[in-house]
C-alpha cells in the first residue's frame, strides 16, 4: 500500500545529517532547552519573519499558552473553526474559555469571515482561524475583523508550516502563531513538539514563563505554568529539517498541481483549487467526493494498493464532550465532514508513487460511477 505519509525517505536523505545532530546532543548531555532549541528558536523566527519563537512539547500547549500569554481568560468566548482537529477546541476549554464554532467556506473549507463578524460578542476576545490542510484562512478579512473589535487573533498553523497569506508567512500574522511538529506536519520531528511565534516582547515573555512552570528564573514561580518545553533531541532534527522545508513544499504543490490535472474533471470529485493571492502548502491534498459516493471510492482506491483518510469524519461541535452545547448554524461544515477524503501527499513521494496514486483514483472513480 502506499501510505497516505511516509517519512522514511525524507529520513534517509538526510540521515548522515540527522546523526550528526543527534550524536551533537548525546554527546553534550543537555536534553532539555539548550543550545540546539535556541538555534531552531532564532531560525524559525527569522523564516517565519517574526521576533520571538518560543519552543514547547506539542502543538496543543502551543495552543494552550499561547492564548493564555495574549491574555484569553476563564469566561471568555473564543470564536474557532469546528472543521479541524479536537487540539483546536480542546485547548480553548482546557484555559476555562468557551469555543464558539461558526461554520466554514466550502471552497476554502476555512473560517467563513461573515460567519466570524456575526458571532463577536461583549465576551469576545479572541478569533483563533485555522489554516487547515495548509491552506492560509481569509487572513486580510479576518484581521480586519480582530482588529476593529479589538480581539485577540491567534493563528493555528500545525498544517501551514511554510504556508503565505499575501506575502506574509502563517505564524506572523496575528499576534500570535501556534505551531505543531508531530511528524506528519510540513516540517515534522521524530515525536511531539510545537512552536509559538509573536513580535510582541510581553506575550513572548509570558510564553517562556508558561512553559517553564510559571517561572523565568528558577525556583520563582509566579504563575501556574505547564512543563512544556522543547527538548533538544527534537530541535536538533528541526534545525536539520527546516532548510529542506521550501523545497519540501515545492514538491507537494508539484504533487498537489498533478492530481489536480488528473481528477479536475471527475464527475462528483471537487479538487482544491490553487489560491491566487496565497500560497498553498498541502498539508494534506483533500478532495470532496459528492453524492454520498465517499465511502465506495475510498474502497476502490483502497483494493488498489492506495490508502485514504478522512479528515475529518466529525466536526468538534458534533464530538460526545461537545454535543450538549447550543450551537448555530454549521451546515456546511457538517456537509464538508460527508465529503473529504485525503491521498497520499508526502515530499518523498517518487514519480512512480505519484502515477500509482492517480491511476488507482481515476479506475477507481471509473469502477464505482
Amino acid at each position: 500500500m502506499i501510505p497516505v505519509y511516509d517519512p522514511k525517505p525524507e529520513i534517509a536523505a538526510q540521515r548522515a545529517e540527522f546523526d550528526a545532530r543527534i550524536a551533537g546532543v548525546l554527546d553534550s548531555g543537555s536534553f532539555i532547552l539548550g543550545p540546539e532549541v535556541t538555534e531552531f528558536e532564532a531560525s524559525m523566527a527569522e523564516f517565519i519573519g517574526v521576533e520571538h519563537c518560543i519552543g514547547v512539547n506539542s502543538g496543543t500547549d502551543a495552543l494552550i499558552i499561547g492564548l493564555r500569554a495574549a491574555g484569553v481568560k476563564p469566561g471568555d468566548e473564543v470564536i474557532t473553526s469546528s472543521f479541524t482537529f479536537f487540539a483546536t477546541g480542546e485547548a480553548i476549554d482546557l484555559i476555562g474559555a468557551t469555543p464558539i464554532f461558526v461554520d466554514v467556506d466550502p471552497v476554502t473549507m476555512n473560517l467563513d469571515p461573515a460567519m466570524v463578524r456575526q458571532a463577536i460578542t461583549e465576551r469576545t476576545t479572541a478569533i483563533v482561524p485555522v489554516h487547515i490542510f495548509g491552506r492560509p484562512a481569509e487572513m486580510t478579512a479576518i484581521n480586519a475583523i480582530a482588529s476593529s473589535a479589538g480581539l485577540i487573533l491567534l493563528e493555528d498553523c500545525a498544517q501551514s508550516f511554510g504556508a503565505a497569506s499575501e506575502g506574509r508567512m502563517t505564524g506572523s500574522i496575528g499576534q500570535v502563531g501556534a505551531f505543531s511538529f508531530f511528524p506528519s506536519k510540513n516540517l515534522g520531528g521524530f515525536g511531539d513538539g510545537g512552536a509559538i511565534t509573536t513580535d510582541d516582547p510581553a506575550i513572548a515573555e509570558e510564553a517562556i514563563r508558561l512553559r517553564n512552570h510559571g517561572s523565568i528564573k528558577r525556583y520563582e514561580n509566579e504563575v501556574f505554568g505547564y512543563n512544556s518545553r522543547l527538548d533538544s533531541l527534537q530541535a536538533a532534527i528541526l534545525n536539520v529539517k527546516l532548510p529542506y522545508v521550501q523545497s519540501n513544499n515545492e514538491r507537494r504543490r508539484t504533487i498537489a498541481a498533478a492530481y489536480n490535472e488528473a481528477f479536475g474533471d471527475l464527475r462528483g470529485i471537487v479538487v482544491p483549487p490553487f489560491p491566487e493571492r496565497d500560497r498553498h502548502v498541502f498539508g494534506q491534498y483533500t478532495m470532496r467526493v459528492l453524492d454520498g459516493r465517499r465511502e465506495a471510492l475510498a474502497e476502490a482506491i483502497n483494493e488498489r494498493g492506495v490508502s485514504t483518510a478522512v479528515y475529518y469524519p466529525t466536526p468538534l461541535h458534533m464530538l460526545p464532550v461537545y454535543r450538549q452545547r447550543i450551537h448555530g448554524s454549521l451546515t456546511v461544515t457538517e456537509q464538508l465532514a460527508t465529503e473529504v477524503l485525503s491521498v497520499p501527499m508526502f515530499p518523498g513521494m517518487t514519480d512512480q508513487q505519484l502515477d500509482a496514486v492517480v491511476e488507482a483514483v481515476l479506475e477507481a472513480a471509473m469502477a464505482i460511477a
